[in-house]
């Protein structure tokens, strides 16, 4: 009992830490402040909890290795469902480790978490390449049940998730940008070329804008607003036209909280709701 209260508090503590990371500038130095603190804290912390939490290493072959924080389920007994997470640009692991794991403890899933610069920045490696090593990592935990990995992508990375999960047919649910980000780019470019933003007519325009979500063989959420990179509208038009296609995915739009400081996300129900997702489309099916 004493425990579950001492690592409630805890949590309750990474939580706060991430309150107030919010409510300063990023480059402001307390912001720096507080994200060591978090990584001091999970250090010192994080092999209290019932499930084991640790740093490892990511190999994809004899010359690429990254580092990443593993998070078991928690029960050796029982194969679990996984998710992969990226953090945003930007962010490092740890800084995204902090803010899930109140979402995450007790969930009966294991996490991997990676920074989006270690699988993004790499010279002539594709992102693609390096998630699937770390799909192979956590398939091949022994508490793992490898047909029930997910992959979830925090800001930018939501496109490295979409990407990744059209490439590697292992993943089993999604929680991504459905291709928007890929899709808005292209529209730039043809406007930008014909110097006209009508060339294309409105069914062509809903093929092209979830031609890649349509790549796509799982579930799909697609996070739209907040500090996200896929606005609402248009996550609205590409869950319309998923819908009449008869695509399995799901918008969630973060909540928003008015302060001194201006609209803060309001993060807890957003990433209760990304995981309450993620454990309702992994769970087992009969």
């Amino acid at each position: 009992m004493a425990f579950d209260v001492a690592t409630e508090a805890w949590l309750c503590g990474l939580t706060a830490f991430e309150m107030a990371r919010r409510l300063v500038d990023d480059d402001d130095p307390k912001s720096g402040d507080i994200s060591a603190r978090v990584a001091t804290d999970i250090q010192r912390f994080g092999l209290s909890l019932r499930q084991k939490l640790e740093r490892v290493q990511i190999a994809c072959d004899d010359q690429i290795e990254f580092p990443a924080y593993y998070l078991s389920a928690g029960n050796p007994e029982i194969c679990a469902p996984a998710v992969i997470c990226i953090s945003g640009e930007q962010e490092t692991g740890v800084r995204l480790l902090g803010r899930l794991l109140p979402a995450v403890t007790g969930r009966g899933m294991s996490i991997l978490v990676i920074s989006h610069d270690d699988v993004s920045t790499r010279l002539g490696v594709q992102p693609d390449m390096l998630l699937s090593c770390c799909l192979d990592y956590v398939s091949a935990q022994p508490d793992t049940d490898a047909t029930r990995v997910g992959v979830y992508g925090e800001g930018l990375s939501a496109a490295l998730a979409t990407d990744f999960a059209a490439s590697d047919s292992r993943v089993a649910a999604a929680v991504c940008d459905g291709g928007l980000w890929n899709w808005a780019r292209m529209l730039a470019s043809v406007g930008w070329m014909t110097k006209a933003a009508d060339v294309i007519d409105e069914d062509v325009v809903s093929r092209l804008r979830s031609r890649l979500v349509r790549q796509l063989r799982c579930p799909v959420l697609v996070v739209a607003g907040g500090r996200g990179i896929v606005s609402v509208s248009e996550a609205i038009k590409l869950q319309a036209d998923c819908v009449a296609a008869r695509i399995d995915i799901e918008l969630a739009i973060p909540r928003m909280i008015r302060s001194p400081a201006g609209e803060i996300e309001n993060f807890v129900s957003y990433d209760d709701c990304i995981f309450e997702w993620l454990e309702h489309k992994l769970a087992h099916r009969g």
